[in-house]
């Protein structure tokens, strides 16, 4: 360490050290084998050492999340102020200016872990920023984060905060929504935004998360090249953004099923300003119910493409093995209502259900509907949702496009 040391150090088991060297920048509680001065903050910074005393990395501690410490950064001569973060925010930006090109007006600026800011979401649609907050160190810097922001897009109408996550129970913090404090805003929560050429309606003040699930960018431009000519059916539609996509391509007709019917809602909404109103045909019902009805159709009145965008089946590990018989369910169902030579375009969103998970569940599923399976594409989230190597918590959207043989 090359300057003197300001941060009280939590060693960790050879366990944790491991897991840091690897680069993984979560430290759990079990790990620690010392703990943090009496009456020292929540949220304050943190030296990690191992055994020996040798430094790890410096971090974010929680006093009540099992994560103890969000590693920041294993630079012993940070010193984690203002300039710091601007730095940080800067990094992120820059990132999302190479990599989406003029799609930044409509994408994630910040993705927690995989650029340096633990608990942290922030998405742009716009001029309208959207934060989600769900670790204590970050609760205390984030006006610091928001003004960093303002800087790079001075044009900001307002910075709404959808803090409503259980998760920040679990980290001491309160639950609410609502727009940032001293941060001027117009008071509007809805606000329009054009992604891959097609218009939507946002509600981040009350929509799903923070207003709209901008991964799927590039995977909905994937299908829409895919689907010229064909029969569509976009299951799980949500706000049919697969749907109305597919119908930019040139797909012969389009139908969108959800269970919601606020969903179909949306979905009609943003057909109608899309001018599609017309084109889409919206039906109600669970898709467990509505594939074997497909499945019994006659050949000719049956789908070229079945797009399969379900809602995370898993969101812990101990549930894993009941989603994995889920998605091999569904998607056996998917198979079983496709022709030969039919595509299906299908995804999960669960970082526990991995990309090898996933393609060993496509196998069983294929085995299951007697078909084979030819690969044409595999796809993740969108660039501005960065996969940290070492981390694989940031790698969650599987997107398999695949062609029923």
């Amino acid at each position: 360490m090359n300057r003197e040391r300001v941060f009280p150090p939590l060693a960790v088991n050879k366990k944790g050290e491991l897991s840091l060297r690897r680069g993984h920048p979560w430290v759990y509680g079990e790990e620690l084998i010392s703990g943090v001065p009496e009456g020292f903050p929540n949220g304050g910074i943190v030296d990690v050492v191992s055994q020996s005393g040798k430094y790890l990395g410096s971090g974010f501690y929680s006093e009540k999340s099992k994560i103890s410490v969000r590693v920041l950064s294993d630079n012993a001569n940070e010193c984690f102020d203002g300039a710091f973060w601007r730095r940080r925010v800067k990094y992120a930006v820059d990132y999302r200016r190479r990599v989406m090109g003029e799609d930044i007006d409509n994408c994630r600026l910040i993705f927690g872990e995989s650029d340096g800011f633990p608990g942290l979401t922030v998405d742009r649609y716009g001029d309208y920023l959207v934060a989600e907050v769900l670790s204590y160190g970050m609760d205390l810097v984030k006006k610091t984060v928001y003004g960093a922001l303002i800087e790079e897009f001075p044009n900001v109408r307002g910075i709404y905060e959808r803090n409503e996550s259980r998760l920040r129970v679990l980290e001491g913090l309160p639950q609410y929504s609502g727009w940032a404090d001293g941060i001027p805003n117009d008071g509007r929560t809805v606000c329009q935004i054009t992604e891959n050429g097609i218009k939507y309606t946002v509600d981040f003040g009350s929509g799903q998360k923070t207003g709209f699930f901008l991964d799927q960018k590039y995977n909905r431009r994937a299908v829409g090249k895919l689907a010229a000519g064909m029969k569509v059916l976009d299951l799980c539609t949500h706000t049919g953004s697969f749907a109305l996509n597919a119908l930019k391509g040139g797909a012969k007709s389009v139908t969108a099923v959800d269970v919601s019917d606020a969903a179909l809602e949306i979905a009609r909404a943003n057909a109608e300003l899309n001018g599609a109103g017309d084109k889409l045909n919206f039906v109600c019902a669970d898709v467990f119910d509505f594939l074997p009805e497909v499945e019994k159709r006659p050949a000719g009145d049956k789908f070229d493409l079945i797009i399969l965008d379900p809602p995370a089946f898993t969101k812990s590990s101990k549930t894993l093995q009941n989603a994995k018989k889920g998605y091999r369910e569904v998607n056996y169902r998917a198979m079983k209502a496709l022709p030969r030579g039919g595509f299906l375009a299908t995804c999960s969103c669960s970082h526990f259900m991995t990309t090898e998970l996933f393609l060993e569940m496509l196998r069983a599923a294929a085995l299951d509907a007697g078909v084979s399976l030819k690969i044409a594409e595999i796809r993740h989230q969108a660039p501005d949702h960065p996969v940290l190597l070492n981390v694989p918590e940031t790698d969650y959207l599987k997107f398999v496009i695949c062609q029923v043989v």
